[in-house]
């Protein structure tokens, strides 16, 4: 919602400075330009990258609008499905919790979580994790080796649609400059003729430099950078499930694991110790909590 209300903003501002200097809107309206510029930096973007960046590049920007899960209702949760799990671990055995990790589905702690059922590389990350440290043999230093590789893995593909959402807002100018370009053409094609024509394809040429600056510092670009923090809070998330696994291999009693793994929240987003007390052995919803 916020970004939306962002380029509104921005879009609003323009048109009211415009308009003050007695413009005229309907002299912006060239879909021409429109298509040449857009349509060209898309095809430029599906060129450089493949299906699968370009895939996470609209599910990036579609995330940006609908807003980030990762809500201190969201931690709450989360850790109580830690402690839950590192809790029955500690009742059952090491036996029990290698069940949960092999079949998560079948699992009944992780069946009360379905948003983490769903999240398949945080079920994979977090399951695999307790997998080692459940076999036996492997130290708790290389378990967190292990963890540090495929969080650097993640973060790298992470950054893909990012950085080809960027260099197609990086583009947008200079496209703008070839929409001109092609106008002027137009333009000295129709020298001779009547000067109300010429003069309107000369602003509709200058319209497409227009368009291409705005798109790319006005739009574009901005949406790269809310992607680029969509991917940080994403970053920070793994690193609170990193926590939670490094303080269960080395043997922490369940609530100071959670403890653990709480400190390493953001702090715009961490609950209390009390809230996350509550929520771990108060038991009911973690939502209801909160609200």
């Amino acid at each position: 919602m916020i970004p939306i209300v962002g380029i509104v903003i921005v879009l609003g501002a323009i048109a009211g400075g415009y308009l003050m200097e007695h413009g005229k809107l309907l002299v912006l309206m060239q879909p021409a330009e429109l298509i040449i510029i857009f349509g060209a930096a898309v095809g430029t973007v599906i060129v450089g990258n493949p299906l699968p960046t370009l895939m996470q590049i609209v599910k990036g920007l579609l995330a940006v609008f609908t807003g980030s899960p990762f809500t201190k209702t969201f931690y709450l949760e989360h850790l109580k499905m830690v402690y839950e799990l590192f809790n029955l671990a500690r009742k059952s055995g090491t036996a029990k919790l290698e069940e949960d990790v092999d079949n998560p589905t079948k699992s009944a702690v992780f069946s009360k979580y379905p948003k983490f059922l769903k999240s398949h590389h945080a079920l994979a990350f977090l399951c695999d994790t307790l997998r080692m440290a459940v076999s036996g043999g492997v130290e708790a230093l290389d378990i967190d080796a292990m963890m540090e590789v495929d969080l650097e893995v993640h973060h790298r593909e992470s950054h893909e649609p990012v950085g080809a959402l960027a260099t197609m807002a990086d583009s947008l100018p200079g496209l703008g400059i070839v929409a001109a370009v092609l106008g002027v053409v137009i333009t000295m094609g129709s020298l001779g003729g009547p000067k109300e024509e010429i003069g309107h394809k000369v602003a509709s040429a200058l319209v497409g430099t227009f368009l291409g600056i705005l798109l790319c510092y006005g739009v574009f670009g901005p949406l790269s950078a809310a992607m680029s923090k969509q991917n940080d809070a994403e970053g920070h998330y793994f690193g609170f499930l990193r926590m939670a696994g490094l303080a269960f291999v080395k043997g922490l009693s369940p609530m100071m694991a959670v403890e653990l793994a709480r400190r390493s929240i953001p702090t715009s987003v961490r609950p209390s110790f009390q809230e996350m007390e509550a929520a771990c052995r108060g038991g009911g919803s973690v939502a209801s909590k909160a609200a």
